[in-house]
């Protein structure tokens, strides 16, 4: 065990472009360093970039998320967190809140909503096809899919969609709004919920918000603060991710043509095609969210004292040579793929069976209906967006 004493190097490393990682956390990873880092606000923090580490990290409640709110902790993001929700909660309060819904998101209830996901997809198509060439698979597919299907679970008017994914994009901004566009992003959402948890009240569902207003007001199992963030957490997680990585995972595809060929040749390949893109495609545009020490832990041989920082880089892990041969590379024949794209421990993804449905039908059906399918302009020309905590296309324009 060593303890580190040295100038801690200012992060990010640099801007994330497109869908490139920083060649630092690779030599990091490789080095079997766990970095001391200076993040942009709250100090100071270690990162941990190797599978080891990064899974450790997530999994033990030595590392504690709920310890972050309220704190100015070392983070990528402006502003501190004040509001409670499922993201900076730890057992069992975590385990209390998830158990609410965890019944909605089991691989059989989700996969019984797959001919509603195609349907959906479908009609998206009919009219991307009727339009006729160029179109933009992001306004036409990657957003209207995970929106639609979130706000039937959860019983959020679509028609409001646009009203919540500006607030959505603003509260995920890092330097894409100002702190006060930010703040006013935040807040719009949590008034909006609060809006349509009193809509479920006066009107009684079976959506998901029907079903935590009931738990709230008959089992008094949640109170209103936390039934409401609950509400803001799944309708911005259950749209932003998979519309992101839906858009993200084509580009890879286009930009690689004998990728593409591959599973326009065998079909078959497309699950374990979806598998290894969430494997390999940063989602986050740097370190995921603090987790604080609550004990002093070993990491790598350097010691995290308590009370200490703890970031962790998922996409880097996802491209360990010591978990995964030639990481680097995308190998649609992978057998052995334990990615942690969806996270790991207490906080893994609640919604990653809905994403893993939503990335194989958007994907294989695009190949299987647009089979010429190409980008309408020069790839350098394709825009990503900057300055948010979610890497992903500002449009994804194509040609057939």
């Amino acid at each position: 065990m060593t303890t580190v004493d040295r100038g801690a190097c200012p992060y990010p490393f640099s801007e994330a472009q497109r869908l490139d990682l920083d060649p630092e956390y690779g030599r990091l990873r490789d080095n079997g360093e766990l970095a001391r880092v200076r993040m942009p606000y709250g100090g100071e923090a270690w990162m941990a970039t190797s599978y080891e580490d990064v899974k450790t990290v997530l999994g033990d409640l030595r590392f504690s998320r709920a310890a972050t709110l309220g704190a100015d902790v070392p983070r990528t993001f402006p502003l501190i967190q004040t509001e409670t929700n499922l993201l900076v909660m730890d057992p069992p309060d975590h385990s209390r809140l998830r158990k609410l819904v965890a019944k909605a998101f089991t691989m059989r209830r989700i996969e019984m909503l797959r001919p509603r996901a195609q349907e959906v997809v479908d009609g998206l198509l009919d009219d991307i096809e009727a339009q006729g060439p160029p179109a933009d698979l992001v306004e036409g597919l990657a957003l209207p899919l995970p929106i639609t299907m979130i706000c039937e679970l959860l019983g959020v008017p679509y028609e409001d969609r646009d009203k919540f994914r500006a607030w959505s994009d603003a509260a995920l901004s890092l330097t894409a709004f100002t702190v006060d566009e930010i703040q006013q992003g935040r807040d719009g959402l949590k008034a909006y919920l609060t809006t349509l948890v009193a809509k479920h009240r006066e009107e009684p569902s079976d959506a998901l918000l029907g079903e935590l207003v009931r738990a709230r007001d008959e089992d008094d199992r949640l109170t209103e603060d936390e039934l409401v963030q609950f509400g803001v957490t799944l309708l911005v997680a259950g749209h932003e991710t998979t519309a992101n990585q839906t858009g993200n995972f084509l580009y890879t595809l286009l930009s690689q043509p004998h990728l593409l060929r591959e599973l326009q040749d065998d079909p078959d390949l497309l699950n374990p095609a979806i598998e290894e893109l969430l494997r390999i495609t940063p989602l986050g545009s740097n370190a995921g969210f603090p987790r604080i020490a609550t004990e002093d832990v070993v990491l790598s041989g350097t010691l995290v004292k308590a009370g200490e920082a703890v970031m962790t880089v998922g996409a880097a892990a996802n491209r360990d040579g010591d978990v995964f041969d030639h990481a680097d590379e995308i190998d649609f024949h992978r057998e052995n793929n334990p990615h942690i794209a969806f996270g790991h421990g207490v906080h893994h993804c609640l919604g990653a069976q809905l994403a893993r449905l939503e990335l194989q039908v958007a994907v294989g059906s695009v190949l299987r209906r647009l089979p010429g399918v190409r980008f309408a302009v020069p790839v350098e020309e394709v825009p990503f967006k900057q300055g948010r905590l979610i890497r992903g296309l500002q449009a994804l324009p194509v040609a057939w």
